[in-house]
């Protein structure tokens, strides 16, 4: 087993002391690099509305017997449209009262 000294110990602490306390510059652009906010939430409202009409379709299909899916895929496809609407409509409630919350702060 390796025994470290006080000694080296010390200089550790003092060198990882000197990192925490020299700015850094800054590593990214004002820009954020990844999707816009705009484009994020057209993609998952798109993605929503995908998962109903497959829903949609699948169940009319079942109905009238002509689709190759059992009733528990069908379930499935409609119980996770479900859950990603939920899914939405909550965010947009919390983005709402976030909305409201912002408005009612005093200037």
């Amino acid at each position: 087993m390796n025994e470290i000294s006080p000694d080296q110990l010390l200089s550790q602490i003092r060198s990882m002391s000197r990192q925490l306390q020299m700015p850094q510059a800054p590593t990214q652009s004002a820009a954020p690099s990844g999707p816009e906010f705009g484009e994020l939430l057209k993609g998952t409202l798109d993605a929503v509305n995908d998962a109903q009409k497959t829903s949609r379709e699948l169940k009319i299909g079942f109905e009238q017997g002509t689709t190759d899916k059992s009733l528990a895929e069908v379930m499935i496809a409609s119980e996770k449209a479900n859950l990603s609407f939920r899914a939405v409509t909550e965010v947009r409630n919390k983005l709402v009262t976030a909305y409201q919350d912002i408005m009612n702060m005093p200037v």
